[in-house]
């Protein structure tokens, strides 16, 4: 029993004799103007550390430091831009003889973070860069010199920190709570595990996230990778659908330090219902940022992340809000190159499918060199660009729809049943202004359009010329029928400017109807008016028997709203082109008894 007895005293005096060796011999206090001296050389901003450089010997041996700060610029309130209550640092004793860093675990207390920007645009990250002065060497002889030949870190852990976001410029306040941060066994070149717990109250919105993964640092410090990046996030809002949104992803993340390129793969994103997946590229050290995105989309349906909102609501909602310019000027502060497909789309309504879209920003201007998708049976391709150098945007544009079934999708579009058939159109155009209301005042358009094997809802024209020609007899008018005029070919051309689109030559074939003429579409106030002449073939055999009016030309208008057209035949017109077709008759008919009465009397046959 005596012999253990002694053991144990003889460790404890051993153990005490390396705690009185180490902190006799280093004295951290030795190195806190050093300390303070090179952050204030690399950020530009006044450093300190305000409490005594101290040891820590229980639970285990330690430095600590206390009252760290970091200031923002000169001007900004709060005055500091990182505070910092306690940190400390438990070391390995025994490397620390020969020289060499261990250090078991680091835990930081009481971290605050104020990050703001003034309404001038100043912000606390402005003129970090510092001082670009290479420090000095110290002297070799220099007795504050440490040598390190090993640098390890157990274990970090930061709990219950705080960073606030301040926007004076937009007039934003958010709120971050870092509840949890834990780093494991950290050393250069090798993976370490990470986690994170946070929640953030930004105004209108509170997010809340979880994140795991791994990450190494190589030993030269010129490499930065993340793996098996887990994240769970869930969002809660009024403006979100049904009141929250979870977005989870799972990605790796590979950055060049030095290069200042990095690349993030996307191995699964899930925002909602929707899933992605895809990789961005980045070059941030150049004087414009590039970024090259590649990205596969799942189903999209926007209808369901928009609110639920009557039209009165939505007429009111948008009587409040002031029409504002969008100024895109901020986008020559980055090239991009983006290529995009998603599997289905559904918006306002309308669906489609097999979406492709490759496109480019760069100085300013948005290109998008191709755009395909699946409609209705048929297929849009489209190219257009957008230049957002001038305060007001400009753009053009070039669409095709071939081969697109008009009735399903007007139906999904607009609730409505008015033309149905098979559609080629093409249509090239320019304007400037990204106002809804300004698009269609400034833009300047032209193109064409054929519809083949289709029906004109809405109307039935030779119902209508039965029910006409009925009353100029003096009958009832004809027995009511489907109001749809079928036809084999609608087509006509089309150019827009200064708000109006004007068709001149709208033609319509079928076996019984021939339909000519002109109109045009005010787009803002969304009326239209069109001048139409129409001819009845031969018969109206199979919608209703012979008609007298057969080759004779109807004059038909259409006038209204493009939610509520209104067809009328113009009576009067048709009146006189009845009654000079019956004085032609009787002329033809005077004409031959004059001629057999003449004949007769020159003894003629």
């Amino acid at each position: 029993m005596k012999f253990f007895k002694w053991l144990a005293i003889g460790i404890v005096v051993v153990l005490a004799t390396l705690v009185a060796y180490v902190t006799l011999i280093f004295d951290l206090n030795d190195f806190k103007p050093r300390i303070v001296d090179q952050v204030k050389k690399q950020t530009g901003r006044e450093f300190t550390i305000a409490d005594p450089l101290g040891w820590t010997f229980f639970p285990s041996i330690g430095i600590k430091l206390g009252g760290i700060s970091l200031g923002n610029p000169q001007g900004f309130t709060p005055a500091d831009m990182v505070r910092i209550d306690a940190a400390v640092a438990e070391v390995k004793l025994l490397p620390l003889l020969s020289k060499e860093v261990e250090i078991a675990e680091v835990r930081i207390e009481g971290l605050e973070v104020n990050l703001v920007t003034l309404k001038n645009g100043a912000s606390s990250l402005d003129g970090l860069a510092g001082s670009a002065e290479e420090p000095k060497s110290a002297d070799a002889g220099d007795t504050g010199t440490l040598s390190l030949e090993k640098f390890d870190i157990g274990g970090v852990t930061i709990e219950n920190a705080r960073i606030n976001i301040r926007d004076d410029s937009a007039d934003s306040e958010s709120k971050l709570a870092l509840e949890s941060f834990r780093l494991g066994q950290f050393s250069l070149g090798s993976f370490a595990d990470f986690s994170y717990r946070f929640q953030a109250d930004l105004g209108d919105m509170t997010a809340s996230s979880d994140g795991k993964g791994q990450l190494l640092l190589s030993k030269d410090m010129a490499q930065l990778q993340i793996k098996e990046f887990t994240q769970e996030q869930l969002l809660k809002g009024a403006a979100l659908p049904k009141g929250e949104l979870s977005v989870n992803s799972k990605s790796a993340l590979t950055a060049q330090l030095k290069d200042k390129s990095l690349k993030l793969i996307l191995e699964e994103l899930n925002i909602g219902d929707i899933s992605a997946k895809g990789q961005i590229g980045a070059n941030y050290g150049a004087k414009v940022p590039s970024l090259s995105l590649v990205l596969e989309v799942g189903d999209l349906d926007v209808d369901a992340w928009l609110p639920a909102t009557s039209e009165a609501e939505a007429k009111a909602g948008e009587a409040k809000v002031k029409a504002e310019e969008p100024d895109l000027r901020g986008m020559k502060a980055v090239d991009l190159t983006a290529d995009i497909k998603v599997s289905k789309v559904k918006v306002m309504g309308v669906s489609s499918s097999n979406w492709l879209m490759k496109a480019s920003l760069k100085g300013g201007v948005l290109n998008i060199s191709s755009m395909t998708a699946d409609l209705y049976q048929g297929k849009l391709k489209a190219s257009a660009s957008i230049d957002g150098r001038k305060p007001v945007a400009s753009y053009n544009f070039e669409k095709t729809i071939e081969g697109v079934q008009l009735l399903p999708l007007l139906k999904d579009a607009a609730d409505v049943e008015l033309l149905a058939g098979t559609a080629h159109i093409e249509v090239k155009g320019k304007g400037y202004s990204l106002l809804p209301d300004n698009i269609k005042r400034n833009l300047l358009a032209n193109g064409s359009f054929d519809v083949a094997d289709g029906a004109l809802y809405g109307v039935n024209i030779p119902q209508m010329v039965r029910s006409a020609e009925a009353k100029l007899k003096g009958g009832t008018e004809a027995a009511p029928e489907e109001r749809k005029t079928d036809f084999s070919k609608l087509s006509g051309s089309l150019n827009i400017k200064d708000g109006v689109a004007n068709n001149p030559d709208l033609s319509m074939l079928s076996p019984l109807v021939r339909l000519s003429g002109s109109g045009n579409a005010k787009l803002v106030e969304q009326e239209i008016d069109y001048r139409l002449m129409t001819r009845l073939v031969a018969t109206l055999e199979g919608q209703g028997g012979d008609s007298a009016l057969s080759g004779v030309d109807i004059p038909l208008a259409i006038t209204g709203s493009f939610q509520d057209p209104k067809f009328a035949l113009d009576t009067q017109a048709l009146f006189d082109a009845k009654l000079k077709q019956e004085a032609d008759k009787a002329k033809d008919k005077l004409k031959d008894k004059l001629k057999d009465s003449l004949l007769k009397k020159l003894g003629g046959n």
